[in-house]
């Protein structure tokens, strides 16, 4: 009983292990990866590397990631101009300034 629970665990163990590939790297990008191809490939008109970094992960894995950049990048523009995040979220989507409800 004993050596069946030792081979399950060895099996386990040893199948989760990441052992380095010998030559082409094989690896899947994971979805920040593939966010950041996508987005830098639309950023530059590239429809070939769009369609190839949608193809990495799941399109729902791929619209989190996309999100996740895009909050992150906000946050990292908000603090370079001292400015609260939904202004610099709508300059750069070229919406007007916000309404403020004080009267």
């Amino acid at each position: 009983m004993f050596s069946n629970l030792r081979t399950s665990f060895t099996r386990i163990f040893t199948s989760s292990r990441t052992e380095p590939k010998r030559g082409r790297d094989t690896r899947t990008p994971n979805l920040f990866e593939a966010a950041a191809a996508y987005v830098s490939a639309c950023a530059e008109d590239d429809q070939d590397r769009m369609d190839e970094a949608a193809t990495w992960v799941s399109p729902e894995a791929l619209s989190f990631g996309v999100r996740e950049l895009a909050c992150r990048a906000v946050i990292v523009l908000a603090r370079e101009r001292d400015e609260p995040p939904a202004g610099v979220a709508r300059t750069l989507l070229g919406l007007p300034a916000a309404r403020t409800m004080d009267a």
